[in-house]
């Protein structure tokens, strides 16, 4: 690790550094708005890119690098930095200059929040002035992202907490992933907590080094001992006569017991659930075959191997064997669009790990670069054109040049498989289904051992696959790549709330709603994260999704105590006007679009997976709770606040 004494080694650094965020690092350091003018100016970023040169001129990325060298040392030898808080709107131009297009000010709070100045970001939960009650205390039903961001919360409140884990360890779903290249489609950077930042070894990582991560934060914040793992929760239900939850769970021997809680969290997320088909044969295949979830460490080489599938696991473990195996045959369900990506593995360079440690300014503005580039850019493109005259290929003008830069794309990393285009090119419009980040995808499967089969598993036999149309393949092993149950949140728990309410039977079966993707009628005092509705669609990171939910939860939290509540129940017209909101912004968006299936839709039809808004407009919902919206209980009355 660098030092920052090192002068030659922060020089290095500098000199292969983002140019557009030192120039905000400049800004700070300095206090001159010069560099927010020309000829400093970058130019709008494309795609995904960092936009690394920010498109200027060599010249004059010479100069911004040499003056960010100089303001760096001198921070470092004690300069104070000059321009510590920018106002809103100083932030908001920052922004827009940092990415080269114009940023409205309504999102001055939340670049505030991505860069730590939280008391321009809004309302943030103060307990010091709260009483948590005698005995008070929450219970969290896993330990993955959502579980640990909730438990860190709660610690830094005072309030008491224990953590239920089906799992041997923390991780979730980087515990359970661990097949070939699996790993976050996110850059590492802003898939990490913003009160744990993290020394990443690449720019997206790779499973290991997220699960490493979250046991780093486990152990860095002393989690352990609140957590019971090996534990499963069956069931929770609501004493209306307490106002309490008593939890049925099976321990890892097998015993049943219970535990009660005032209030609880369901961690457990969407993809926790691996979705199994149900060919016939399966049951007598004799080699080993298994969902990506549950991959076996067996050695592949020299085998004959099924991939069935085609979306996000597919794509990256395909490409992670395809050098290994003797021959691989995959089972395509519907082409996927697969975006370029061009930091595919690549690690960061030492020195600029060294100074996105070592440099606090720079990581931030590094961080909500990031943020902005892979959150709400993409949004409007997202947005039906009526009057767009090719419907059935894209939904407007920009959606039409992002698929012709795509299929272009997809034409040139075939090369000179022209026989794969029509299977691989899909006909729905860009973003329809999740946008994957192609791992090395089309090469793969344009290799001369690989088969890209679009017709479909028929039945599974001894020792093969036999496609719809009569197609037979040797295989050796199965990788089941079929996805995972996300429509059906929260199975297979029972959770039963005020008059015998089950949550099941309150959604009839697929149809999962809440509020904020939090809270449901009926429900006293228990919440989600990662419920229906909060996955972006558009981009963005799980985790600043989970903080934003974990910030209103403890805000909500903070009311109770203050206003002697025990028990908050989201209103019924509450929860219905939020819901009609989002049904109604779906409908103009891709995700209803009726030429594909995703999994983003329930069996009706009905988008239960994505959030329709912008995150900046979810972050605005989130930044102020009131307890206006809830029933709440205080020595048994319930009340309208």
């Amino acid at each position: 690790m660098m030092r920052l004494a090192d002068d030659a080694l922060l020089a290095d650094a500098i000199e292969i550094a983002n140019v557009p965020t030192l120039l905000m690092v400049l800004v700070q350091l300095t206090g001159e708005l010069r560099w927010l003018d020309s000829p400093y100016r970058p130019v709008k970023s494309r795609g995904l890119s960092d936009n690394e040169t920010g498109g200027l001129p060599a010249d004059v990325q010479r100069e911004v690098r040499a003056a960010a060298l100089n303001a760096v040392r001198a921070w470092r030898d004690g300069k104070p930095v000059v321009l510590e808080r920018p106002s809103l709107e100083l932030l908001v131009e920052m922004m827009s200059v940092a990415m080269g297009e114009p940023i409205a000010g309504e999102y001055g709070p939340m670049i505030a929040g991505e860069l730590g100045i939280h008391e321009l970001a809004g309302h943030m939960p103060d307990f010091s002035n709260a009483t948590i009650p005698d005995g008070f205390n929450v219970l969290i039903i896993g330990a993955g992202v959502s579980g640990i961001c909730a438990a860190v919360r709660l610690q830094e409140a005072g309030i008491a907490f224990t953590i239920i884990e089906r799992h041997t360890d923390v991780g979730g779903v980087w515990l359970a992933n661990r097949y070939p290249g699996a790993g976050v489609d996110t850059p590492s950077h802003i898939y990490a907590f913003s009160f744990a930042p993290n020394d990443w070894e690449r720019y997206f990582s790779a499973q290991d080094e997220i699960l490493e991560y979250l046991r780093s934060v486990t152990e860095k914040f002393n989690l352990r001992p609140h957590i019971e793992f090996g534990s499963s929760v069956e069931r929770a239900k609501f004493d209306e006569s307490t106002q309490l939850w008593t939890l049925e769970l099976v321990g890892p021997d097998g015993a049943n017991r219970t535990l009660e809680a005032n209030v609880v969290i369901s961690a457990v997320g969407a993809f926790n659930k691996p979705k199994l088909p149900n060919f016939a044969g399966m049951n007598d295949f004799a080699g080993p075959n298994f969902h990506t979830a549950d991959w076996e460490d067996i050695d592949l080489t020299d085998k004959r191997v099924a991939v069935v599938g085609n979306g996000a696991s597919a794509m990256q473990v395909v490409p992670a064997i395809v050098d290994t195996v003797r021959s691989l045959v995959v089972f395509q369900h519907s082409p996927q669009w697969a975006s370029p990506f061009e930091k595919f593995q690549k690690p960061i360079p030492s020195s600029l790990r060294a100074l996105l440690t070592e440099v606090p300014l720079y990581h931030a503005w590094y961080r909500a670069r990031l943020a902005w580039i892979f959150n709400d850019r993409l949004h409007a493109s997202l947005q039906k054109d009526p009057n767009w005259e090719h419907p059935e290929r894209s939904i407007n003008p920009i959606n039409d040049a992002h698929r012709r830069a795509l299929s272009a794309y997809i034409e040139t990393e075939l090369g000179e498989r022209r026989d794969l285009l029509d299977k691989v090119m899909p006909t729905y419009p860009p973003f329809g289904k999740r946008m994957l980040l192609d791992n090395g995808w089309f090469r793969a499967v344009g290799r001369e051992h690989v088969t890209l089969d679009t017709d479909g598993v028929g039945e599974v036999r001894k020792q093969s696959i036999v496609s719809r149309v009569g197609n037979e393949y040797d295989v050796d092993v199965i990788v089941w790549a079929t996805g995972f149950d996300v429509v059906r949140f929260l199975a297979p728990m029972e959770i039963v709330g005020r008059n015998g309410v089950r949550l099941h039977d309150a959604w009839d079966g697929d149809d999962a709603r809440a509020f904020l993707g939090t809270a449901v009628p009926s429900f006293p005092n228990f919440f989600m994260l990662y419920g229906p509705n909060t996955q972006f669609g558009h981009g963005g990171s799980l985790i600043t999704l989970m903080e934003r939910q974990v910030h209103y939860l403890m805000c909500m939290l903070e009311q109770m105590f203050v206003n002697n509540v025990a028990s908050i129940e989201v209103k019924h017209d509450i929860y219905d006007d939020y819901n009609r909101r989002i049904d109604d912004a779906h409908e103009h968006m891709v995700w209803t679009h009726k030429g594909m299936d995703t999994y983003y839709r329930n069996s009706r039809g009905r988008v239960v997976v994505n959030n329709p808004f912008r995150m900046q407009q979810f972050w605005d919902l989130t930044a102020d709770p009131t307890l206006n919206d809830y029933l709440t209980t205080a020595g048994g009355t319930s009340r309208d606040c």
